[in-house]
């Protein structure tokens, strides 16, 4: 076959990866440029509505001045004890599988359920800890809040952890092995270091999935909207006030829906950077 016959089919072949390229650096800047719209609106109307009194007021009524400092700290509580809940549960059951059941059925079963349970609908884990906590209490509260945030943190927390775990050498078990360390102790003192900045990414990422949360406060922690320390009352978050305040007619409580949206977007990015950093130097070692 000559040259000749050869140009027409690469010529074909030539314009369809233009065509093809052209579609998808398109499709690519589409999608970007609607990204940079909503970042650049909210950096706009969020940073034009931040202040000190943001973190030092509470919520106001309408037509008042004041700031997010009762939701913000009921986030913070409310995923700080989600985390103490589910990390140590994740990395159990992460552990079990890459370390003690890596080829047995139950830990087949339990790679299928935490699979499920990544993808599952945050609503439907809020509708599933209203029906086994708040409803049967008789009433919202921080508890529940912190449980159904738990049950998100858990299979993340368990991926990342069975993930790196499976990833560290079996040379470092072996040698563990020869010197006589229990099995107990080569998991905790070698392949826990070693995989340290995996399972720490792990719990980074959980803390960035559970901040944004709406829907499962909404059926368990509901809302307060005055100060309280109280958990087994109802509580106040950034999410479910960001929501309320988004939705009203106020043109005050919208700015500070605005601010709220802007914190806990500062937040995920900073977690999410935090988390490729670590990631990026575990590579590098």
């Amino acid at each position: 076959m000559d040259a000749k016959t050869k140009t027409p089919l690469y010529a074909s072949r030539q314009r369809r990866n233009v065509i093809t390229m052209g579609m998808a650096w398109g499709a690519t800047a589409f999608g970007l440029s609607w990204l940079v719209l909503i970042l650049g609106v909210l950096l706009y109307e969020g940073f034009s509505g931040l202040s000190l009194a943001v973190f030092t007021q509470m919520t106001p009524p309408p037509g008042s001045a004041g700031g997010l400092l009762n939701p913000i700290m009921g986030s913070l509580v409310m995923t700080t004890i989600a985390v103490l809940i589910g990390t140590p549960l994740g990395m159990l059951a992460g552990t079990y599988m890459a370390e003690y059941g890596r080829y047995d059925k139950l830990s087949s079963v339990v790679r299928f359920i935490n699979d499920i349970l990544l993808s599952a609908p945050s609503i439907v884990i809020g509708l599933f800890i209203y029906e086994i906590m708040v409803a049967q209490m008789g009433h919202f509260s921080g508890w529940a809040g912190a449980v159904a945030l738990a049950v998100i943190v858990v299979p993340v927390v368990v991926r990342t952890t069975e993930d790196m775990l499976t990833l560290v050498p079996d040379t470092l078990r072996e040698a563990a092995a020869s010197i006589g360390l229990p099995r107990s102790l080569m998991i905790t003192k070698v392949a826990y270091r070693a995989a340290r900045a995996g399972i720490i990414t792990g719990v980074l990422l959980a803390i960035a999935r559970i901040s944004g949360e709406t829907a499962p406060l909404l059926f368990t922690a509901l809302n307060n909207q005055f100060w309280s320390t109280d958990m087994n009352a109802p509580v106040a978050s950034l999410p479910v006030v960001i929501f309320q305040f988004a939705l009203s007619p106020y043109k005050d409580w919208q700015n500070l829906a605005w601010t709220g949206a802007l914190i806990i977007t500062l937040t995920v990015l900073t977690l999410s950077i935090l988390a490729r950093a670590l990631a990026s130097q575990r590579k590098m070692s």
